[in-house]
């Protein structure tokens, strides 16, 4: 049997406590689940305090093991979500072993299919392939980038209707609240200075309004909240769900949202329209409860989008200045082209438009672009 305190060097641990306590819990598993400890090593980590390590299973597969301290982790929501999944015939990562106390779970592995990375090839590539010659009068192939995402729509339509929300927490109006606010705390204040007046915050106050409004108006489905291609696996003929231990009851458009307009990569307008017209459609033909109308659909989610951006503006900003992960900050021009674009297009929400312009004038003047 191997030593669990044998671990990999490029594991390293804060706390010799927890670090003595994992190898304690890792070692009574290793005979159970065939796992060899001196393989360990880093898989990934993310925005949150969590981290994922990777190991030996066998003699040629792997698991997972994820790191989630308390109290600033709580696994117990990814435990059962996981089950529940599971039940209900997703695919996602299979909880092996739990000690939901002090935050360590044994995962089946996946494996190393982000869809991210093959998204952002295959955008690279049609963008540096040549034009063709002449329009033909049948529709073009589906590339890799449009193949991938349409299996991502019918993705999010099976979550929507295989998982049963009840009893998950609401995205309510205090929820919603919240996380607008992160933005004129750690972006407009915290990251670029700014002061508020009385009246810029009363504007503030009257256009994010619609905006939770607008939110809370849609039927409630089951809300991954993080439904985008870092969070989405390819699992040979399926796609494997990570990520989804923030899992919400909340307005149908969120995901579609996540998903059309996401943090690492943009698509051109027509894409997003397309991708969102085949979610509504699968969605109507599944019974899920979207608005008959894809025009007043469109609306819908471009304004839960910003609601979204605003909220993810404020997140980087607070990785940045809280947690000391700045490169998060480097994605905040995306989101200021997402949130401007929607807010130029509709007139209840150009009162935000002086709030944002300020800050994200950086980005012009650097000519970024969403490519």
């Amino acid at each position: 049997m191997s030593d669990p305190s044998s671990t990999s060097a490029a594991v390293t641990w804060s706390d010799p406590a927890r670090q003595a306590a994992f190898q304690q819990w890792l070692g009574a598993l290793v005979g159970a689940f065939d796992l060899h400890p001196h393989t360990l090593q880093p898989a990934s980590a993310d925005a949150s305090f969590r981290r994922y390590l990777r190991l030996r299973q066998g003699a040629s597969g792997s698991a997972i093991v994820m790191d989630a301290p308390p109290p600033l982790e709580d696994v117990r929501p990814f435990v059962r979500l996981a089950h529940q999944m599971q039940a209900a015939g997703l695919h996602g990562p299979q909880v092996l072993a739990a000690d939901e106390a002090q935050g360590f779970l044994l995962l089946s592995d996946l494996g190393q299919g982000l869809l991210l990375p093959l998204l952002q090839r295959a955008q690279a590539a049609q963008t540096a392939a040549p034009a063709p010659a002449a329009p033909t009068a049948s529709a073009a192939p589906a590339d890799g980038a449009d193949a991938m995402m349409r299996r991502v729509v019918q993705a999010l339509v099976q979550w929507q209707s295989a998982m049963d929300p009840s009893g998950w927490p609401a995205y309510d109006q205090a929820l919603l609240r919240r996380e607008l606010e992160l933005f004129p705390e750690w972006c407009a204040g915290r990251e670029f200075g700014q002061v508020w007046s009385e009246g810029q915050r009363q504007a503030w106050d009257r256009v994010t309004q619609r905006l939770i409004d607008s939110a809370l108006a849609q039927p409630p489905v089951a809300v991954h909240r993080d439904w985008m291609p870092r969070n989405l696996m390819v699992c040979g003929d399926r796609l494997g769900i990570l990520d989804f231990q923030d899992a919400v009851r909340g307005p149908i458009t969120y995901d579609v949202a996540s998903m059309l307009r996401d943090a690492f990569i943009s698509w051109d307008e027509e894409r997003e329209i397309d991708w969102a017209v085949r979610y509504w459609q699968q969605a109507r033909a599944a019974g899920l409860p979207v608005q008959d109308d894809f025009g007043e659909f469109w609306r819908a989610l471009e304004w839960m989008g910003l609601q979204r951006h605003l909220k993810v503006l404020g997140i980087f900003c607070r990785l940045k200045h809280r947690d000391g992960k700045a490169h998060y900050a480097k994605d905040l021009p995306r989101f200021f082209a997402y949130a401007t674009k929607v807010v130029l297009r509709y007139r209840e929400l150009a009162p935000l438009l002086p709030l944002i312009e300020p800050l994200s004038g950086f980005a012009l003047e650097q000519g970024y672009t969403l490519r």
